[in-house]
């Protein structure tokens, strides 16, 4: 629920995408992958601190979600990284984008495109990608 994006300043070709996840099963499950339309790759990363600097990186093995619980994906946290667009996103778009499940398989949600600054659908912190450490990204 509440999948969103924000729309892409000229030229850039990475984008992040957040959403909300609830495992509704019985038992856990991961999300480990995705993909998107219009972007040549899709990985789940996370935020953290590390000495002092926040890092993004890849999560390795999939983002664990536990029957009956939710998970949150969203600036400054865990979040989609869509690498290689293929256009910029425009504030007003969609933009389909297939999770993919360990035990759930294939969902498919649709990112709605906000402002290029936009919190979010409910209010929350912005995340300026620009002063960020993407040493740990694998392009």
């Amino acid at each position: 629920s509440q999948a969103w994006t924000r729309a892409t300043p000229g030229g850039a070709k990475t984008g992040g995408g957040f959403l909300t996840i609830e495992n509704k099963g019985t038992s856990p499950d991961k999300l480990i992958g995705a993909s998107a339309e219009g972007a040549g790759k899709v990985e789940v990363h996370e935020m953290a601190m590390s000495d002092g600097v926040m890092k993004m990186r890849p999560v390795e093995g999939g983002l664990a979600i536990d029957p009956g619980k939710t998970v949150k994906l969203g600036p400054g946290g865990f979040h989609l990284m869509m690498m290689d667009l293929k256009k910029p996103l425009k504030q007003g778009d969609k933009m389909p984008v297939t999770l993919e499940f360990e035990k759930a398989g294939k969902v498919a949600v649709t990112l709605d495109v906000e402002g290029v600054g936009a919190p979010g659908p409910a209010a929350g912190g912005g995340m300026d990608m620009k002063k960020m450490d993407h040493s740990g990204m694998k392009m």
